[in-house]
């Protein structure tokens, strides 16, 4: 029995030019150039496509699957969590809720490629919390960033549109300047555990599908543990959760 094609043999029979952008935000359409790395189950690098083609729910249907990452933000001294909520510009996941920034390593950059340490992931992460809220690099230490686990889980969006990612958990303490960039978020703001379960309890809120997969399984529990392990300061510090989640393995959800 044959086995089935790789994600690099899958980008090379890919829809590449079946999806019209023209009618998309320009920033958004062009934005989707950029080239994610393509990747296996087990978070092998196995190549690299444009965000187009990794986002196209026919391709993802194929078994295409790429890598992420989920940056958490917790202000030191309450602890709280930093949302935002996407653009109406978003062409996946428009004006839904989600953690502080989620995003993806890009091939176009070598030391986003970098797999060691997962330098890679919290070197796009500090990227694109400056690019998204307009946090400068200067507040988001790439060696600040606790790398807990890496989920992979597949959800469609809107129409022809989906994900389908190898998705890397970073936490992240510290005092930040948020000022927003309006073509990719629309709204934030710091909630504490529980006005975040109230926010899931009320059905006038939307969020990403990767967040609620992460809060239902993992998220609350580490908030707890982060609030248990305060310094002699009563400041929260990411650093603290070393070891609490098991990074070695990709854990696969639905």
């Amino acid at each position: 029995m044959s086995s089935s094609p790789s994600p690099a043999v899958l980008a090379s029979r890919a829809v590449l030019s079946t999806i019209d952008l023209s009618e998309y935000d320009p920033e958004q359409s062009r934005l989707m150039e950029e080239r994610c790395i393509l990747v296996d189950e087990q978070d092998r690098a196995l190549g690299a496509a444009d965000k187009k083609t990794c986002h196209l729910m026919e391709n993802i249907n194929k078994g295409l699957l790429h890598r992420a990452f989920s940056a958490f933000v917790f202000r030191p001294s309450d602890g709280k969590l930093l949302l935002q909520q996407r653009a109406t510009e978003k062409i996946t996941f428009p004006d839904m809720w989600t953690n502080t920034c989620c995003s993806h390593p890009l091939d176009d950059f070598e030391e986003e490629k970098v797999e060691e340490e997962q330098l890679g992931v919290r070197v796009a992460a500090s990227r694109k919390l400056e690019h998204e809220l307009g946090i400068p690099r200067a507040q988001t230490p790439v060696d600040q960033f606790q790398y807990l686990t890496r989920i992979h889980y597949l959800a469609p969006s809107n129409g022809a549109w989906g994900e389908h990612e190898v998705d890397y958990i970073l936490f992240l303490t510290a005092d930040v300047d948020v000022t927003p960039n309006l073509n990719e978020i629309r709204g934030y703001k710091y909630v504490s555990r529980d006005e975040l379960q109230k926010m899931f309890e009320d059905p006038l809120n939307s969020f990403t599908p990767w967040f609620k997969l992460i809060a239902r399984d993992f998220l609350f529990g580490w908030w707890d543990e982060l609030l248990r392990r305060k310094d002699a300061g009563g400041k929260v510090n990411a650093k603290s959760l070393g070891g609490v989640a098991d990074g070695s393995k990709v854990i696969k959800m639905a």
